[in-house]
């Protein structure tokens, strides 16, 4: 499995990695929820497509459209879903997330989840224990609790480092990757043009290029081999959702209409 993709080499790599979206450390929002994946549909529901970020946040403050009891509680909850998913159209990674997601109401629970793993550390971690399962295979919880440890050292309490492998084990499930209630068992999910373009536009922005994209932490939680992503990703560009080209066994893969030009440069590491 790949390491994590986000600990940025240099200082224009940070700058790069943080203007897109991603964030990295040793803190994560799976310290006190999970993706939170129906309140993200409850917020994008109730507001536009075009939406601005105060928009989104007079969704769950005025309309209430959580049906949260306090002001107090509404305002954790747009924090905790800002920390998830950023809620911005300013930030890339949202704002061509949200693209996909009025796309099919079935493709959200993976489109969240992949946005969920660039912003969130501590899931981030969590995924190599749940990718490697194979279906019908119980969670093995220790492996996840070792994975945090090895991250996060003595940061995190053995309480909650068992509340963080709880909530990841819930949002996997919310995912797909997982089904059951307290035995957490191993399923496959199924690539579609909107995921499968989302999780190489992860990997693009990382500044992965070529062939490489489709073997990233993004693409292996589409629990799909190479040649089958390749083939959706076909569709994807047929679909407009990426620029992709095959030639002699090399693959380039780009994302002209999905990025504005500044993006673009940045995404090559250029000025």
């Amino acid at each position: 499995m790949p390491k994590d993709e986000l600990r940025p080499r240099t200082e224009a790599d940070e700058v790069r990695l943080r203007d897109a979206g991603f964030r990295w450390g040793e803190k994560g929002t799976h310290t006190s929820r999970t993706i939170m994946l129906e309140e993200l549909r409850a917020v994008l529901a109730n507001c536009r497509p075009d939406a601005t970020r105060g928009d989104y946040l007079a969704a769950v403050h005025e309309d209430n459209c959580l049906g949260k009891r306090t002001a107090a509680t509404r305002k954790v909850s747009s924090q905790r879903l800002s920390e998830l998913y950023a809620l911005d159209p300013k930030v890339p990674l949202f704002r061509v997330m949200r693209l996909y997601w009025y796309a099919n109401r079935d493709d959200q629970a993976l489109l969240a989840l992949l946005l969920a793993l660039a912003r969130d550390p501590l899931l981030r971690v969590t995924g190599p224990p749940v990718l490697q399962m194979r279906p019908g295979e119980e969670l093995p919880r220790q492996q996840m609790t070792d994975a945090l440890n090895r991250a996060a050292g003595s940061r995190l309490s053995e309480s909650t480092l068992d509340k963080v492998v709880r909530n990841a084990a819930s949002s996997w499930t919310q995912s797909g990757h997982l089904k059951g209630r307290g035995r957490k068992v191993r399923q496959s999910v199924t690539p579609t043009a909107a995921t499968t373009a989302y999780a190489l536009l992860l990997g693009y922005l990382t500044g992965t290029r070529g062939a490489a994209l489709f073997e990233t932490l993004w693409a292996q939680v589409l629990d799909a081999p190479t040649g089958e992503l390749i083939h959706v990703a076909m569709d994807a560009r047929r679909l407009g959702f990426l620029d992709m080209s095959q030639s002699g066994g090399v693959i380039e893969v780009a994302f002209s209409r999905l990025l504005a030009p500044d993006e673009r440069r940045w995404a090559h590491g250029t000025d």
